[in-house]
């Protein structure tokens, strides 16, 4: 990448880039287009959050005009595809020690071209020390704000927005961290934001909250005794020895009191029963080590004893701890979480936030922002541009465990349209997208890891092909080879970098970078083309439909969906067939199934509800375009139409893999409407409806649908969900428990997942739920 720098004015983007690892253009990104600022300075770091709109490529597809073009002809393809700007907003922020400030500011100055406002929010401590130089070299008027209020905003903020946000600390799991499914209610929870003292605040909802309670022993408690009994002026030193320490040799314990009588009072005899108890009678000198751990067992047990006891009298279950004091650091945690356990004997946990330095930052930002409500959007990380949460490693030192010039990132982007719940998940507090958690699962972290490694290049390969008219698509093909390359490797040292590891956030993080280089949607031509030869077989396919017997015609329609589904791209096993044998079809991908019984095989179930009455409305999740939508989708839909069910039809919003997108639907939808009667009634009357889901990703998370959907799910009584494909109903939603009617559908076209499930390439899945009553 070019030194950044070369159009500012001197030597401050050169002290810049002397000072720190990473090009400063690669950490203050898009600082041309920013529009608003905050910073949140503490006692040694400091956050700094802005505002920016991101211009970059979308690939759009539109039905030609019907001025005298035939697209019935073989060589006319069924719509055109046209590559526009888009304009999207993004929130970047970036964490960096306080040591970093001047020359930041500098850079920042140097490549500002335009902001809307000329005032930044400030909050923190450092807001008041660093007020000068900030109106100094951004010519900005800092406008503090409370301290309190803007975590707690921060705090709502990344709790709604980032799904596995929350954590639990678990010292001897591999990894320590063990994350949370957000609740779609966040609140009510106590927040416990230990820095110099501690302060204990219940939020109740977005705006309202109140202290409850505080300490003065806090981390300026543990630095100052620390400071004191070591002679360690540095705070993550301080922790360090803590780390190596052993607190036995300075703490007096319960079975030193008591010697084996602690048995008969019901106490473990590892207890402690007076932290620093056998430094007044040992004359002998104790290690620095064992002094800070004795240290910091003191002052975390203090405060857990106090947030339990403040969590009990508030009936609160749900204790986020932030601050200094924790900053992602593993023996404070394991002590925190120790303490709370033992005082509450388990009824409340102790829970830390991925992102929660940035807290402050994002509140101060939000509250200068309040003209523009930003939290009337929902809001999703871009894991392209975000660094990922740190190895917490205590064996590491703290010059080990910091990122390249110390430097940390987090960007989150606006989406289109607000996501919520599917109404008809049975629980959603406890729904949990992924089938499996690649963090726990070395054998299958291992395979996948290494299996998104190999697809690299067939990737690299199908986005130049993608944009033939473009120069520089093979350097933006291999930038993206190297940044996708890169976060690969970080998760496989830190595969709780991004939160659960799962084969979505592997597929979304691909996309992710394929977007930050101008690769909107490699399979474009691709699904243009497939579409086309797919509807022209669709009237003789229905035909053939038509001719059946009515139950012979109910084991075809589903035999069409699973042959339809095999026509997936994403999977290496089908990718490899399409590419070597283009006469490969409907009739051969039908020869590929598993005869029946299937792997998991409810058709027998399935046919004894059709019949009886009609469902009321069916909710169908569209998988792959081509054959997969339109011989084997449309078909499905087209006779849940004639049976009397409406019938809504969700589609990605934006583009992953060779997945159907819901533009590209209307245009399918209306093709197929022009040649059946059928579908023409039902989109005419509404019967048929096609909607986005607001995603952009092979996979399906339904606690993140788009809102419309969700309100239309809820308005016409949806009584059955179909999910089809292999990204959806088994990497996703294998185990989703709905409350009503659902059918999860898909071929089995990779060999190591099949043989984990007990099947072989091509197995089968017809999984029919009925809940229970």
């Amino acid at each position: 990448m070019a030194e950044c720098g070369a159009s500012g004015s001197g030597s401050s983007g050169d002290s810049l880039d002397k000072s720190i690892t990473l090009p400063p253009d690669e950490i203050f990104r898009n600082l041309e287009n920013a529009k608003r600022f905050a910073i949140d300075i503490g006692g040694s770091l400091t956050k700094l959050a802005y505002y920016s709109t991101v211009q970059h490529k979308v690939a759009r597809v539109r039905s030609f005009e019907s001025s005298g073009r035939d697209t019935e002809q073989d060589h006319e393809p069924p719509y055109e595809i046209s590559v526009q700007e888009e304009v999207t907003a993004r929130l970047h922020f970036v964490k960096f020690e306080n040591t970093y400030i001047e020359a930041c500011l500098d850079f920042i100055k140097d490549h500002l071209v335009n902001t809307e406002t000329k005032v930044i929010q400030a909050t923190g401590g450092g807001a008041y020390k660093f007020k000068d130089l900030i109106e100094e070299k951004l010519r900005l008027k800092v406008d503090k704000e409370d301290v309190m209020t803007c975590l707690i905003k921060g705090c709502n903020f990344v709790l709604r927005n980032i799904p596995h946000e929350a954590f639990a600390y678990q010292k001897d799991s591999d990894p320590e961290f063990r994350f949370q499914t957000n609740h779609p209610d966040i609140f009510p929870y106590l927040l416990v934001n230990i820095g110099s003292g501690v302060s204990i605040v219940k939020v109740e909802t977005e705006d309202r909250f109140e202290w409850v309670g505080g300490s003065s022993i806090g981390g300026g408690t543990f630095w100052g005794l620390g400071a004191l009994l070591t002679k360690t002026k540095k705070f993550d030193e301080l922790l360090h020895l803590a780390s190596k320490g052993q607190h036995t040799s300075v703490d007096m314990l319960v079975q030193d009191v008591y010697g084996g009588a602690h048995q008969t009072l019901g106490l473990s005899g590892d207890l402690i029963a007076s932290s620093f108890g056998k430094s007044a009678a040992a004359d002998k000198e104790f290690s620095k080590e064992d002094m800070a751990k004795s240290l910091l067992h003191m002052i975390s047990n203090d405060i857990g004893q106090l947030a339990c006891l403040y969590a009990k009298l508030h009936c609160l279950d749900r204790v986020y701890f932030g601050g200094f004091f924790i900053r992602g650091h593993p023996v404070t945690m394991r002590t925190i979480t120790y303490s709370i356990n033992f005082f509450s004997k388990g009824e409340v946990q102790a829970l830390f936030l991925r992102h929660e330095g940035y807290l402050g930052a994002i509140g101060a930002f939000l509250k200068g922002a309040e003209q523009d409500n930003p939290n009337q959007y929902s809001w999703g990380e871009n894991y392209a541009g975000s660094s990922g949460l740190m190895s917490s490693s205590p064996e590491l030192c703290p010059t080990q465990r910091v990122r390249s010039g110390t430097f940390d990132l987090l960007e989150m982007d606006r989406l289109e349209r607000p996501l919520a719940n599917l109404p008809l998940l049975l629980d959603p507090s406890s729904y949990v997208p992924d089938t499996v958690d690649l963090t726990d699962d070395a054998l299958a972290r291992k395979y996948w890891l290494t299996c998104f490694e190999e697809a690299l290049d067939g990737v690299v390969k199908r986005a130049v092909a993608s944009q033939p008219g473009s120069v520089d698509a093979a350097e933006r093909a291999e930038k993206f080879r190297q940044k996708y390359w890169r976060k690969l490797q970080t998760l496989r040292h830190q595969p709780f970098a991004y939160g659960t590891l799962t084969v979505r956030s592997l597929l979304d993080t691909r996309e992710h970078c394929l977007n930050e280089f101008n690769f909107p949607d490699p399979y474009s031509k691709v699904k243009q083309k497939e579409n086309g030869v797919a509807l022209k077989c669709f009237p003789r396919v229905i035909r053939c439909l038509d001719a059946l017997g009515w139950e012979e015609r109910q084991l075809a329609l589903v035999k069409g969906l699973l042959a339809g589904n095999v026509f997936d791209w994403g999977a290496k096993a089908v990718s490899d067939v399409l590419e070597s044998d283009p006469q490969f079809g409907f009739e051969e991908a039908k020869s590929k199934l598993q005869e029946r019984p299937w792997l998991v095989d409810s058709y027998g179930k399935w046919l004894q509800r059709l019949k009886g009455p009609p469902h009321k409305c069916a909710l169908i999740f569209a998988d792959n375009s081509g054959i997969d939508v339109i011989l084997g989708v449309f078909p499905f839909v087209r006779e849940l139409l004639s049976r009397g069910t409406e019938v809504i039809l969700a589609c990605n919003s934006g583009p992953a893999l060779n997945d159907v997108t819901y533009c590209e639907s209307l245009i399918v939808a209306e093709r197929i409407a022009a040649m059946d009667p059928v579908v023409h009634s039902a989109l005419k009357e509404e019967r048929l409806l096609l909607m986005q889901t607001g995603s952009s990703s092979p996979c399906l998370d339904l606690s993140r649908l788009d809102k419309g959907l969700a309100v239309l799910v809820r308005e016409r009584g949806a009584d059955l969900v179909v999910i089809e494909g292999m990204g959806r109903a088994v990497h996703t939603n294998y185990y989703a428990a709905l409350r009503c009617e659902s059918l999860k559908l898909a071929v089995i076209k990779n060999s190591w997942l099949a043989e984990r499930l007990g099947g072989r390439l091509f197995s089968v899945i017809f999984k029919y739920e009925v809940p229970a009553e």
